[in-house]
């Protein structure tokens, strides 16, 4: 998995000049946050910590949906429509693709 991450991360950071959409996933959380690499710095963060996710107790396919369009939406606002995604280790498959597609509905492009 590592090797994978590395890979990514590579070939991100080489080929564009964005900024970078990260996205980890634990056992019970989704967390997503904008990297200015440049900088190396988060310019923005969402999470299913967040205590207004929290509260609404939902499944965790509707909350990473929730999350992908929150994180976009604060993304959009600081005028940043471009961004380059980062899977990281994982898949594009299950809760990382319900993720990156509410992100893509919201108006970001990658």
């Amino acid at each position: 998995m590592q090797d994978r991450k590395n890979r990514i991360r590579y070939k991100i950071k080489k080929v564009s000049n964005r900024k970078r959409l990260t996205v980890f996933r634990s056992n019970n959380h989704i967390y997503a946050q904008l990297i200015d690499d440049a900088k190396g710095i988060t310019l923005a963060s969402s999470s299913s910590i967040e205590k207004s996710i929290r509260e609404k107790k939902l499944p965790r396919k509707e909350i990473a949906e929730l999350i992908g369009k929150n994180i976009a939406k604060k993304i959009i606002s600081q005028g940043i429509d471009q961004v380059a995604f980062d899977r990281g280790k994982y898949k594009y498959h299950g809760l990382i693709k319900i993720l990156a597609e509410a992100a893509r509905i919201e108006g970001l492009n990658f």
